[in-house]
């Protein structure tokens, strides 16, 4: 029976990588890692520091100062994990709509993703782990056991989103979000670093019209299949 130290799952924003990462980990064991968390935690710190969010020098030399840790829950508020700046807890600070608006261009700057991608490859590389990105098959971890390409419309992560964003900001439309996202979608899509696509031995999951649950139980079948299966 093959073992399987490592599971990338990547995809689009509000695909549902991170709850379905979650779930898998809590459910085999491992460590669950959402490497986004780190991208939003640098947008954040930019803007409540005032750096512009367009020089590319001062971001890259923000991410490559920053000390970011994520950590096991410490409060018992829905929160999947504590994410640390420089020790400050920003785990829902990075989760406001200015930061969603803004992280694909922070995390386009080629030297943010190598200070950030260093830091996700050594953890993955620790083994028994769930990682939760948009590069982490492609480039990450490129080594990993498995990997999984999670999918969705971008009306169908749109309605996610905005049902996120609903009880922390009223003001918010739906046809804001989805605006968002189609941009967001185009930035990760087109950058020359990293770009967002399925790695070339990445399966391929489409969440649309299937519960969070159907899309686990799929997976856990998969990873049984690849473990039995004579290599």
């Amino acid at each position: 029976m093959k073992s399987i130290n490592i599971i990338a799952i990547d995809g689009p924003a509000a695909s549902g990588k991170t709850t379905l990462g979650r779930k898998l980990a809590k459910k085999i064991n491992y460590l669950f890692f959402d490497t986004g968390v780190m991208y939003r935690a640098l947008t954040w710190l930019a803007i409540n520091r005032g750096v512009s969010l367009d020089d590319d020098k001062a971001i890259t030399h923000l991410a490559e100062l920053t000390s970011i840790d994520v950590k096991a829950p410490s409060i018992n508020d829905g929160r999947i994990y504590d994410v640390l700046v420089d020790s400050e807890d920003v785990t829902w600070k990075i989760k406001e709509n200015q930061v969603d608006q803004n992280v694909s261009k922070v995390s386009a700057y080629p030297g943010v993703r190598k200070a950030l991608s260093q830091q996700q490859r050594r953890i993955g590389l620790r083994g028994n782990v769930v990682m939760v990105g948009r590069d982490i098959g492609t480039v990450v971890l490129p080594e990993a056991d498995i990997k999984f390409y999670l999918d969705a419309s971008v009306e169908e992560r749109a309605k996610r989103r905005f049902r996120e964003y609903e009880e922390r900001e009223k003001n918010l439309s739906y046809a804001t979000v989805l605006q968002a996202m189609i941009e967001r979608d185009r930035i990760d899509s087109t950058r020359d670093i990293a770009p967002l696509r399925p790695a070339e031995d990445a399966i391929l999951i489409n969440s649309d019209h299937m519960s969070i649950e159907q899309v686990l139980e799929q997976i856990l079948q998969l990873i049984e299949f690849y473990r039995t299966t004579p290599s």
